[in-house]
């Protein structure tokens, strides 16, 4: 079977794309003026070109972690109100450093600047949830994202660390990688405790109810990359969707692109450099009064 080529014309018959199979390398596509039109969007499922602005409460972690009675008070009440409306809120003063922070998009850049062929020795299995993926070439025949993903699997409990994966999957020389994401990992893992804490009192089940079944969880770390586009109007980083898990805790660079779906609207979700944007996914929760699974619909 000849090699597969790279992002081929979209004019070219059925029988020569199933012998050269369609590869997103995002070194070359950045480039391209042609879309192929696997990744070409219909016009009511792109995002809106001037969207308002989603109002997304800050929760000050740290105020509520010391325990003072306004703090608490307040933070619970805004989360309230947040997973009324629509299931998003801002954490401030999470306690995640913020050079850890940095130094994770730095190697996250690192990663996703390598050549494509190096990227590959961490190729996502079919049906696995880790791994690198280009796309989600082969796994969907249209509407396919603009993006690469690394994705890999942390919990608390686990034998196997970050650390392991990165030197069991690319090798030695990616062992400060793995080292730099453990850290990150185990922060944002103490963050999301403290974030069930606040979820438990806002719902009157009490601090530990949430943390004590989540103690000891198992996550997916993701890291997404969205390289330039030529044509931006015809494609999406990544389409409406639901997260699969219980909560999503992202950072976003400076570039943003973030679109929530609320009160048949899409919104956008300006980057807070300092905050991480936490996302309750409430059709799993079933937060009472007020939801709907579309309030949790998002895309870039």
């Amino acid at each position: 079977m000849p090699p597969p080529q790279h992002l081929p014309p979209t004019n070219e018959a059925k029988n020569e794309n199933e012998e050269n199979p369609l590869v997103f390398d995002a070194s070359v596509a950045q480039y391209q003026s042609t879309i192929p039109s696997k990744f070409i969007w219909p016009d009511h499922e792109k995002p809106c070109p001037e969207p308002p602005e989603l109002p997304v409460p800050p929760i000050d972690m740290k105020g509520f972690l010391t325990g003072d009675t306004w703090e608490v008070s307040n933070a619970t009440r805004l989360v309230d109100e947040a997973c009324r409306k629509h299931g998003f809120f801002l954490v401030v003063n999470h306690g995640v450093d913020s050079q850890l922070i940095a130094k994770a998009h730095e190697y996250m850049d690192l990663f996703f600047g390598m050549q494509l062929s190096q990227k590959q020795r961490a190729q996502r299995k079919t049906g696995d949830h880790c791994g690198y993926a280009s796309s989600f070439v082969g796994r969907f025949s249209s509407k396919l994202p603009w993006k690469e993903t690394l994705s890999f699997r942390y919990s608390a409990d686990s034998h196997c660390s970050v650390n392991d994966y990165f030197v069991n999957v690319m090798g030695e020389d990616f062992k400060e990688f793995g080292k730099v994401y453990q850290e990150y990992c185990e922060a944002v893992s103490n963050l999301s405790n403290g974030i069930m804490e606040l979820l438990g009192m806002s719902l009157g089940v009490g601090q530990e109810y949430f943390r004590e079944f989540f103690e000891g969880n198992d996550s997916i770390m993701r890291l997404n990359y969205y390289p330039r586009c030529q044509k931006p109007d015809l494609t999406l980083g990544t389409g409406p969707h639901c997260d699969p898990t219980s909560l999503t805790i992202l950072h976003q660079d400076q570039v943003g692109g973030l679109q929530v779906f609320v009160d048949e609207k899409w919104r956008s979700v300006t980057p807070k450099p300092d905050a991480l944007l936490s996302t309750l996914v409430i059709h799993l929760w079933l937060y009472p009064m007020g939801f709907t699974r579309a309030a949790c619909i998002e895309q870039w």
